[in-house]
């Protein structure tokens, strides 16, 4: 896993072999593969993905006990804090996962990604045959306990896989690269519509729509896929009777309580700072207190504070992302972590959309915030390759126009 990072600074300088101090360990002379590993990471980067899990455990404890209770039966009762318990175990597996993949030089990432395209698109096209349905969607596939979403996981080894073909044009200008990334999102999108899944059907497309920004198409082209994504959307409009009542009552309204309705009234009932935790009562009428929702949960018992920490926290990966890329040369790593940061912030956007009554429901969690075991999992997949194709050597010189120490 690390041999190409040993060979890429060169043999142990004396003085650090085997028998080194504890001191020395992960200082800037260290060459051991943890060591080399600890500085060509983007520690900022680590650092904010990590407050934000944190963060998001804190939320689910609050979330839990909504979902918990409407869940409970007379046979069955749920635990107030069952599904935290669940997501500090999936925390757990996620985070090892996440630094692995870290760990691993760029080209190895790569691989990993483009092979996870390969075992999850297939596994999406199973889904309309082996999946199981839950609230009228048919999306996961079940496993004893828990369930297994397959679209996913198969978003941070798309953006990976688009960017890999994309990148073929500069050693052949004549391939049609954005023909072929045109036919894996079209089959991808036809894949979940069947589900249905209108959001993540949403979000393919804009890291899609990114991935040709970054890779310099024309503005004719740009604004041709653009349209197309109007007229998607109103045949998914015509076609599938939920996207029409949630976009119905997203633009008409209704007169009696929706889900919107809910959220923004929870999000809002606790003012600034909001009523503390465990004291929210509101988040008690929401169906999806620990995922869709979470956002207004947050609201409600931590105050809108709490829920601009959490959307400034998103901005300044997506900044930070934009920052590390500013000098990268190599287009396949500037356009996988562009499409990458497109879809953990573009999730991100549109789940505070929702909360915020700005977008119709979508049934899309809040990246690390919400309650979710393929979620978890696959943002830290997300998160590890981008961790992974954002490391650089801190002894090779930097781009003039960058400061040190990032």
């Amino acid at each position: 896993m690390f041999g190409g990072l040993q060979n890429s600074i060169g043999p142990n300088p004396p003085g650090f072999g085997g028998k080194r101090d504890l001191s020395n360990r992960l200082g800037r002379g260290d060459r051991s593969p943890l060591g080399i590993w600890f500085w060509e990471l983007d520690r900022v980067l680590l650092s904010l993905i990590l407050v934000l899990i944190a963060i998001g455990l804190i939320a689910v404890a609050a979330g839990s006990p909504a979902t918990a209770r409407r869940l409970s039966t007379d046979t069955a009762t749920l635990s107030p804090l069952y599904f935290f318990y669940r997501q500090v175990a999936w925390v757990a597996l996620g985070l090892p996962l996440m630094f692995v993949i870290s760990m691993y030089p760029r080209e190895q990432a790569k691989r990993i990604a483009i092979g996870g395209f390969v075992v999850f698109l297939v596994l999406l096209l199973l889904v309309p045959l082996l999946g199981k349905e839950v609230n009228g969607a048919q999306r996961w596939f079940g496993l004893g306990p828990a369930s297994f979403q397959p679209s996913e996981f198969l978003k941070p080894c798309y953006a990976v896989t688009m960017a890999w073909i994309i990148s073929w044009r500069q050693r052949d200008a004549t391939i049609p690269v954005r023909s072929i990334t045109i036919v894996f999102t079209a089959i991808i999108c036809a894949a979940l519509m069947l589900q249905p899944d209108l959001g993540q059907t949403i979000l393919f497309c804009g890291i899609w729509f990114a991935l040709m920004m970054v890779s310099g198409v024309s503005s004719k082209l740009l604004w041709s896929s653009a349209a197309g994504g109007i007229v998607g959307i109103v045949a998914a409009y015509n076609f599938y009777s939920v996207a029409q009542q949630r976009i119905d009552a997203w633009i008409f309204g209704t007169d009696g309580i929706t889900h919107d309705k809910l959220a923004m009234a929870t999000l809002t009932a606790g003012g600034l700072v909001g009523t503390g935790p465990g004291l929210g009562t509101r988040k008690f009428a929401l169906p999806e207190a620990h995922t869709d929702y979470i956002f207004s949960v947050v609201g409600e018992e931590f105050g809108l504070l709490a829920c601009m920490v959490i959307a400034v926290l998103f901005f300044a990966i997506l900044v930070r992302v934009v920052i590390r890329m500013l000098d990268e040369q190599d287009q396949f790593i500037l356009l996988a972590v562009t499409g990458l940061a497109a879809q953990f912030c573009g999730q991100a956007m549109i789940n505070i959309a929702v909360n915020l009554g700005i977008f119709p429901s979508k049934g899309m969690t809040l990246p690390f915030i919400s309650y979710g075991g393929s979620s978890t999992l696959a943002l830290c997949l997300c998160c590890g390759l981008m961790l992974a194709l954002t490391r650089r050597n801190p002894f090779l010189d930097q781009s003039p126009y960058i400061g040190n120490g990032r």
